[in-house]
């Protein structure tokens, strides 16, 4: 029997006003970048990408 992947960008303290944001970081230790995923409020977007 096959298995049925089910995947949602629903925040249950957020509710439908959520985003999936993706940063691209450095890392000091190794030099590469690394990528900084989180699912938040749309109201915070612009805070998640000023912060370093």
């Amino acid at each position: 029997m096959a298995k049925k992947a089910v995947a949602t960008l629903k925040d249950k303290s957020a509710g439908k006003g959520s985003v999936k944001c993706i940063r691209m970081v450095r890392s000091q230790r190794t030099g590469a970048y690394v990528f900084k995923e989180d699912i938040i409020p749309t109201d915070k977007e612009k805070e998640f990408f000023a912060a370093k």
